[in-house]
């Protein structure tokens, strides 16, 4: 009897998960590791938020809610909306789900049909192609440049486009290289993306994690012709420190919302009741908590990028947002060391063997660039206190000085 379906043979699991898992499984064993591998802030979340679940257990609010989220989340999403990005919407058009990836998937499934084309723009989040793929679409990869900011350009998109073309991936800043796209570049993409009547999937769960003055801007922030044909994924996780929580949000067309509420609905039904009330708070309460997290990641973000960049053969830009950066390491495999690693190892991805490596014998933990889409690079999160960022970067730093001796 098989008992595995058909479709498994198109995914992976998810790598960023897999490197997580392992860590803390040599964490258990006694080892001092560093993760670096784990998007999720060291933070706790903010006492308000929390203060707001208990009241909600407390009031008895612990029954089904409708699929699509309360009434009152909605209204905190509704509210989220018109302060932060000047966009309007209505219940209609929102749709509350279990964390930002859920939305994501929901999204593909309700849009997708077999031999639909998804442009994804590469160095990518590792789940994109995999959900396009188990959703019977077919990722179309377009690879940028560190020297341009990992931005596509209009050409490549351009090039990218074909009839069976349905949805364009925009996700800025980004995970895993921290680029972000000014209002001048979103422009010029949805220019063509207008043009060709492509669908966008805008991915803003960054969009608070920024530095330097960076302004966000995304599609349907453009024109309200943008705006009916943009799909905004977002969640509570990243910058209010929710991962657990698990609540994530999506706005878009009517008729796309009703498509995953059926999908929803035949899976997980509604997201958990107490953290849909622990992210109203999160949307509408004191933002203040915001501010105070991303202080910090700059202060790390600065930092790791200096130290990084300190090491022979590794080359580290400066992200823009988000908490991960995404150094380029191809200039270590070039060493006697590495080399020696590569003779004696079945890995062809260069990425994985360094990290592998880098666990087994250094006890830190990183993500290959492979699974992003660039085997050059690995991605190391700087969502972790800075005592561990500067013990793991001189792991990293050791590790590199004993191939090269």
């Amino acid at each position: 009897m098989l008992l595995q379906a058909k479709r498994l043979s198109l995914v992976e699991p998810s790598p960023t998960l897999a490197i997580t898992a392992k860590a803390n499984a040599l964490k258990a064993e006694g080892k001092d590791v560093v993760g670096f591998g784990a998007g999720e802030p060291d933070f706790d979340t903010p006492d308000h938020i929390k203060a707001a679940a208990k009241a909600a257990i407390d009031r008895g609010m612990t029954k089904y809610t409708p699929v699509t989220g309360t009434a009152t989340l909605k209204d905190a999403i509704i509210t989220k909306f018109e302060r932060d990005n000047k966009l309007k919407y209505e219940r209609k058009n929102l749709i509350v789900s279990a964390g930002g990836k859920q939305v994501i998937y929901n999204f593909f499934m309700a849009t997708l049909n077999p031999g639909d084309e998804v442009i994804i723009p590469s160095p990518y989040w590792v789940s994109y192609p995999d959900i396009v793929k188990i959703s019977e679409g077919i990722p179309v990869l377009v690879q940028t440049k560190a020297e341009n900011n990992f931005q596509i350009s209009p050409e490549q998109l351009k090039k990218a486009i074909t009839p069976k073309t349905k949805v364009f991936i925009f996700n800025s800043p980004s995970n895993p290289t921290g680029a972000g796209y000014s209002r001048k570049d979103v422009e010029a993409l949805c220019e063509i993306l207008i043009k060709e009547n492509i669908m966008i999937l805008s991915d803003d769960i960054y969009e608070k994690i920024i530095y330097d003055g960076f302004e966000f801007y995304n599609p349907a922030m453009i024109s309200n012709e943008l705006k009916e044909r943009t799909f905004i994924a977002n969640c509570v996780s990243k910058a209010y420190s929710m991962t657990g929580w698990r609540i994530g949000y999506g706005a878009g067309h009517p008729e796309i919302i009703k498509n995953m509420d059926t999908i929803q609905g035949q899976s997980t039904s509604n997201a958990s009741s107490i953290s849909q009330y622990a992210a109203e708070e999160a949307l509408k309460g004191d933002q203040a908590c915001i501010g105070k997290m991303v202080s910090a990641f700059d202060d790390r973000r600065k930092k790791i990028v200096e130290s990084l960049n300190k090491i022979p053969g590794v080359a580290c830009r400066m992200p823009q947002g988000a908490f991960y950066v995404f150094p380029y390491i191809d200039g270590i495999y070039k060493t006697k060391g590495f080399e020696a690693l590569k003779s004696k190892s079945k890995e062809t991805s260069l990425s994985s063997l360094f990290c592998s490596h880098l666990l087994e014998k250094y006890d830190v933990a990183a993500v290959p660039g492979s699974a992003f889409g660039d085997d050059n690079a690995i991605r190391l999160s700087y969502a972790l206190g800075q005592e561990g960022i500067d013990k793991g970067v001189a792991r990293i730093a050791k590790m590199v000085q004993d191939l090269n001796s």
